[in-house]
């Protein structure tokens, strides 16, 4: 059985109002738990900051288990009223996020600002609600 060296790196910095996650390397099976630990650690030891800036710049490879990382750290920053800001996104990151549809989830507005974006967009398409065309 082969050992894989540690591909990830995370370097923290509390601000007054925030938290800044530097991320290095691989965000992957290896190293995605430990990126969600050190998020949910931050979250709960003092006052939840009013944002959490992940910087991805120095990102490598995401694999299923990253996204599920990233959105599993929007689910905790959601709950904890916190703004999420993926800082940085190299190109390959953006056509993951496209690829996947999560993009605008990740990144817009979170809790009811979200709901409230897709609620008013299914308001102006349709105004009463949708029955099968039997004109045809």
């Amino acid at each position: 059985m082969t050992s894989h060296p540690d591909h990830l790196h995370l370097t923290t910095t509390d601000f007054r109002d925030s938290v800044l996650v530097e991320i290095h390397g691989d965000l992957d099976y290896a190293g995605a738990d430990r990126l969600v630990a050190e998020i949910a650690s931050r979250l709960s030891e003092r006052t939840a900051p009013s944002e959490l800036r992940l910087r991805c710049a120095h990102l490598g490879a995401v694999d299923s288990m990253g996204i599920s990382a990233l959105l599993m750290i929007r689910r905790l920053t959601t709950a904890a009223g916190v703004r999420l800001h993926l800082d940085d996104r190299p190109d390959k990151l953006e056509r993951l996020l496209d690829l996947t549809g999560i993009r605008d989830h990740l990144t817009g507005p979170s809790g009811d600002g979200a709901a409230n974006r897709s609620a008013t967009k299914d308001n102006a398409v349709s105004s009463g609600p949708i029955a099968p065309d039997t004109h045809t």
